[in-house]
């Protein structure tokens, strides 16, 4: 079952809606629309607790954040060569 949904009148520079009207294809501009909006809200929400958390650890380093991307990337190379292995 899906959501309820309401009509909402909004206003975009026409260049923005017509190429979001473009790319929402069979789904249409709303459905396009939608999708971009709740993508925001996420990051709204992300970001909301970045700040929670730095408010109380304090800031994140940059060499903490590339250690970390440094351990994601050895986590994703491992996971393919296992999965190589595993076929």
């Amino acid at each position: 079952m899906s959501e309820p949904t309401g009509k909402y009148s909004i206003t975009m520079p026409r260049d923005i809606a017509e190429a979001a009207k473009a790319r929402g294809g069979p789904s249409g501009l709303s459905a396009y629309v939608a999708s971009a909006v709740a993508r925001q809200i996420e990051r709204d929400n992300l970001n909301e607790l970045i700040q929670v958390a730095e408010a109380e650890h304090g800031p994140i380093t940059d060499e903490e954040i590339q250690a970390l991307r440094d351990r994601l990337q050895q986590a994703r190379s491992e996971q393919r060569q296992g999965g190589a292995s595993a076929a």
